[in-house]
């Protein structure tokens, strides 16, 4: 079970600064950049369309369908690239189940200074909100050297879809814009891929992301901070990936994040608390860290057995078809499940009803404790 602790979620101006220096200014965020002092800012202007990125993205980059979602509880910008050794150690310390390295730098797109990370598409997408992981669209945009923004950064820039614009790093180059959505990233503006960073100039494997499901939040930070560097930012993302996130362009009501669609899934069913759902989800597959296979054949991020997603199964999102290995219909179903069996009447209903979930009163006892933390976590 993850212990909380309550902190405060860093703004996302503020999260991560990156300058025209590789040093450490007073009271300020370390900061690092792509570009050099005597460059200067591009004026806004319309990209020409006869100046293609041709670079080739290998077939092992292309995005595939997602399969799970890892939710990151940290966000460290070190000081230097992080080494394979350094890397390795983040990996062995306790809890740590996923790592992933990023290449990132500031840049300049379309006149305005933004944050980039160049990610390899295929690993990355499963580290952002689920919203936007499981947008094909955004990934494949990625794979084929367009480039990713965040919602924010698409409206302060004005920029538009399937347009192309100037980027502005060590070097630069025209890139097109592939889409917008939730990077779930505080500080993060832009994603390339990492043929693309290399051409600009992003400093290599410069930034981590950790998942720790379970871990003391406090001792984890400071074990990343003896390994990365006194100097790294170490960015608690727990918090910030709970938060409730529309996706833009989304149907109205779309859940951006687990803690939305728990919320939303539980509302179908009187009486039933979203953090009981909640508390399933993360025991099952950790927010959809692991949807298995399980031994038993459980599928899914709330681990349904094929023949229960029968019955149970739902269109949560109105695509047309109930499927069990994404979030949007399965933690639906598993509302649905639940109420059937009595879990809106709460007290020994609720217990009833968990139990028909996964027959373990150890189970059942998890779950209860979970949901009471969820409760007063987010109280």
């Amino acid at each position: 079970m993850r212990r909380f602790v309550r902190r405060g979620v860093p703004a996302a101006a503020a999260a991560i600064a990156f300058a025209a220096t590789g040093t450490a200014a007073s009271g300020a965020a370390y900061v690092m950049t792509a570009a050099s002092k005597t460059q200067r800012a591009l004026m806004p202007q319309r990209a020409p369309t006869n100046v293609p990125v041709t670079s080739v993205v290998p077939a092992a980059e292309q995005p595939s369908a997602l399969k799970r979602v890892v939710p990151p509880d940290f966000l460290v910008v070190a000081g230097r690239a992080v080494n394979k050794t350094q890397l390795g150690r983040v990996a062995r310390l306790k809890n740590v189940r996923d790592v992933i390295t990023v290449d990132a730098g500031a840049v300049r797109l379309q006149g305005g200074k933004v944050n980039m990370f160049a990610v390899d598409p295929v690993r990355f997408r499963s580290w952002t909100p689920p919203g936007t992981a499981a947008n094909d669209r955004l990934w494949s945009a990625l794979a084929q050297n367009q480039f990713v923004a965040s919602d924010d950064v698409q409206q302060q820039l004005g920029l538009r879809q399937a347009m192309q614009y100037p980027i502005l790093g060590k070097a630069q180059l025209f890139a097109t814009m592939g889409g917008s959505g939730s990077l779930g990233l505080p500080g993060i503006d832009v994603l390339v891929g990492r043929a693309i960073g290399r051409k600009i100039g992003l400093v290599p494997d410069i930034a981590l992301l950790v998942n720790a499901p379970g871990a003391d939040l406090n001792t984890l930070e400071s074990s990343l901070r003896k390994l990365v560097g006194a100097q790294s930012q170490i960015i608690d993302l727990h918090e910030k990936q709970y938060q409730p996130q529309q996706q833009q362009g989304a149907p109205p009501g779309r859940a951006g994040t687990y803690l939305d669609l728990y919320k939303q899934a539980a509302a179908t069913c009187s009486g039933l608390s979203w953090t009981v759902l909640a508390a399933i989800g993360q025991i099952e597959s950790g927010h959809g860290r692991n949807v298995g296979p399980s031994s038993a054949g459980a599928l899914g991020p709330m681990q349904f057995m094929p023949a229960t997603w029968k019955i149970y199964g739902v269109d949560g999102d109105g695509d047309g078809k109930a499927d069990i290995m994404d979030p949007y219909d399965a933690v639906p179903a598993a509302a649905k499940y639940l109420c059937a069996n009595g879990a809106g009447r709460g007290g020994a209903s609720l217990s009833h009803a968990i139990w028909d979930y996964n027959h373990s009163q150890a189970y059942v006892n998890g779950v209860l404790s979970l949901a009471q933390a969820y409760a007063r976590h987010f109280s």
